[in-house]
């Protein structure tokens, strides 16, 4: 039996900010359609089990001018450290796939790190690296179509999966589990290794550092993403054979820093380039192996606070960003030591009013705590959530 046309995959600048040579959106364009939901609404939805978090959009969260300016000195402060990052993975991923990675992005946080590596092998190189955008949503897996569609293109051998950060490990696992299934439907097995910029929770091999610093593409939403919003998943307006959607707010092109973000990165290529390929080196001969520590921590939190749901804690910067953005913050414990290093995650908490805890020893710079109900009955007398029934 043939399979149905593969849908025509989307470019800028019809969708998104980001020139149609940097990155091919393996979506389906849901610009007209209102899908945000209130907050609050959304969380209930998710945690009572009547919807996936991918049904429905987060309002996007609209900077104030401190945590605009908070985002601002994050860029100059971190540059180079996100640079030499860039680098490191580049190299690993350029010798993981014999020079011809094409690199596919786990949308949305992976998008601007697939570019950044897509431009470091060409300046540095001279190669010309082919880049994807896809969705993977947690409890559904990664795009099937978006999957045939690359199968149909490009030997599969050559694919090489690209995501921001590592948090516990889940979207490695949900990686994983989602490319055995396809292999099992379709007979085309795609590699599962998984290229990251930081790996703080120490899920991956392929990664630029395993520092807990802020990536600064973490501290905004669709403004430093292309202004394209987190991918959907609605049976409602995505067939089976579509690609996952997502919506291009191209209202917010004046507040948009997606461009200036890379531009600021790149910028620093040719001065850690001796640095950076020195480590890529140490990196490629060391050959560090998963440990799971993250897991293992997050597991521990969600016991110890009583939570009992690893999916409600969501460990590291990039991590406690989301869940003070887009979620409903119940607690977010930080690290003393790398207070530095979480300033806008402290405005964010102080804004929204949200406790935070300082924990000394935390293997993350900080852990957001999504709130595991709505009512007060959900807090015991200790501070403590009480476990649902």
């Amino acid at each position: 039996m043939s399979q149905p046309a593969l849908p025509t995959p989307l470019t800028g600048p019809a969708f998104g900010s980001y020139a149609s040579d940097e990155v091919t959106w393996l979506l389906k364009d849901l610009s007209h359609l209102a899908l945000e939901a209130p907050t609050a609404d959304r969380e209930h939805a998710i945690q009572s089990g009547a919807a996936n978090y991918a049904e429905s959009l987060p309002v996007e969260y609209s900077p104030s001018p401190e945590y605009q300016e908070l985002y601002t000195e994050a860029v100059t402060r971190a540059g180079a450290r996100l640079a030499t990052a860039v680098a490191v993975v580049t190299e690993l991923a350029l010798a993981a796939r014999n020079n011809a990675p094409v690199l596919v992005s786990l949308a949305r946080a992976g998008t601007p790190i697939g570019i950044l590596m897509r431009r470091w092998a060409k300046e540095i190189h001279g190669l010309e690296l082919e880049h994807f955008t896809m969705s993977i949503v947690r409890g559904v897996g990664l795009d099937q179509t978006a999957l045939r569609y690359l199968a149909a293109n490009f030997d599969p051998a050559r694919i090489l999966f690209v995501d921001g950060w590592t948090g516990k490990g889940a979207i490695s696992r949900e990686l994983s589990a989602a490319l055995d299934d396809f292999a099992a439907r379709s007979g085309i097995r795609f590699p599962d290794d998984l290229a990251v910029l930081a790996d703080p929770g120490h899920c991956v091999s392929m990664f630029g550092t395993r520092e807990d610093y802020l990536i600064p593409s973490a501290c905004l939403n669709s403004t430093v993403s292309g202004l394209v919003s987190r991918t959907v998943y609605n049976v409602d307006h995505i067939d089976p054979h579509d690609f996952h959607g997502a919506k291009f707010y191209s209202e917010l092109a004046p507040n948009d820093v997606s461009n200036s973000f890379l531009d600021a990165v790149c910028a620093h290529f040719a001065q850690v380039r001796p640095d950076a390929l020195r480590l890529a080196k140490e990196h490629l001969a060391a050959a560090p192996a998963p440990s799971w520590i993250g897991w293992a921590a997050v597991e521990r939190i969600s016991t110890e606070y009583g939570i009992n749901n690893v999916n409600l804690v969501k460990p590291g910067v990039g991590e406690t960003t989301r869940v003070l953005l887009r979620r409903v913050p119940w607690k977010v414990l930080v690290n003393p030591e790398a207070r530095a290093d979480v300033a806008h995650v402290l405005l964010l908490a102080q804004q929204r009013g949200t406790p935070v805890e300082e924990v000394p020893g935390l293997p993350y710079s900080c852990v957001g705590l999504i709130h595991p109900q709505f009512d007060k009955s959900a807090v015991g007398a200790d501070g403590k959530a009480v476990p649902n029934a």
